[in-house]
């Protein structure tokens, strides 16, 4: 398999993560708990197995690596809960906004302005956000959809500034090995499953999205960017939404409105912009 292809396949299974929050018949924070620990328990038997340090070099990396995994528990629960409230596409596309976040979130850390076209760009996502919401009030499922699709944005945002600035010299499979288990134990408790609540077809897509459509293409992503430019990885890590929307659409029967479809075009177009502007800087 090319570079190029396994790229493309790595981005629409992470796409495909959208469609278990409607598959799966349990809330969001259960679905990010049982995902993280099949995804850590996956992710560390491939550090074994090819022979990758697991250990962690510094006694401080242990600390930060906590609240990298505290910010991804939070946002995997968010994520599945903007499309359990909406739509995949609503949830997909109102997370997508994080693109623009993160080039507006950089220079105020740095203490510097936003260059002009980034707020330039923010305002064009505000309006396809605008597009999203059918009503302003928060008593709209849809809304309230929009508004953790949004949430989950700033999570990963913070979470992805925070890992680029202190743990960028780990390999994605580590690094995201001890995320998702942070994010497991942090979520463990909070979880119930009454008895009789899962079916053994509920277990299997269980397994199928901690296995197959989380450690699996964060692995094929760790291992394309060793010849694909990051610039490459970023821009087609872009076309999720069009991915989960075509999914949805011919697997759940959600197919986007007109509105949806025109937000959705300003924020992922937005979202190519800042991208490929933030890797030409």
């Amino acid at each position: 398999m090319t570079p190029t292809l396994q790229l493309h396949l790595a981005v629409l299974l992470f796409s495909g993560t959208a469609l278990f929050s409607k598959l799966i018949p349990l809330p969001a924070t259960e679905i990010t708990a049982l995902r993280s620990v099949l995804a850590g328990l996956a992710l560390f038997t491939l550090l074994g197995l090819t022979g990758q340090r697991a250990r962690l070099l510094r006694p401080r990396d242990y600390g930060i690596v906590i609240g990298l995994g505290i910010l991804i528990g939070l946002h995997w629960a968010t994520y599945f809960a903007a499309m359990q409230f909406s739509t995949v596409a609503i949830g997909m596309i109102a997370f997508f906004t994080y693109p623009v976040m993160t080039v507006l979130a950089e220079p105020l850390l740095a203490r510097q302005r936003p260059a002009l076209a980034d707020l330039a760009s923010a305002l064009i996502v505000l309006l396809g956000v605008a597009l999203l919401v059918p009503t302003p009030s928060l008593d709209s499922d849809v809304t309230q959809g929009v508004l953790l699709g949004i949430l989950s944005a700033a999570l990963f945002t913070a979470r992805n500034l925070l890992q680029r600035r202190y743990f960028a010299h780990y390999s994605g499979a580590q690094t995201m090995a001890y995320q998702t288990s942070v994010a497991a134990l942090m979520l463990l408790p909070f979880i119930s499953l009454p008895e009789g609540a899962m079916a053994t077809t509920d277990w299997g897509l269980l397994v199928l999205l901690g296995i197959g459509f989380t450690a699996l293409p964060h692995a094929m992503l760790s291992q394309s960017l060793r010849s694909l430019s990051a610039k490459t990885v970023s821009l087609v890590s872009c076309m999720q939404p069009l991915y989960a929307t075509v999914l949805a659409a011919l697997l759940l029967s959600e197919w986007p409105d007109l509105k949806t479809l025109m937000g959705g075009g300003l924020i992922l177009a937005a979202a190519l912009y800042e991208t490929a502007r933030a890797h030409r800087r």
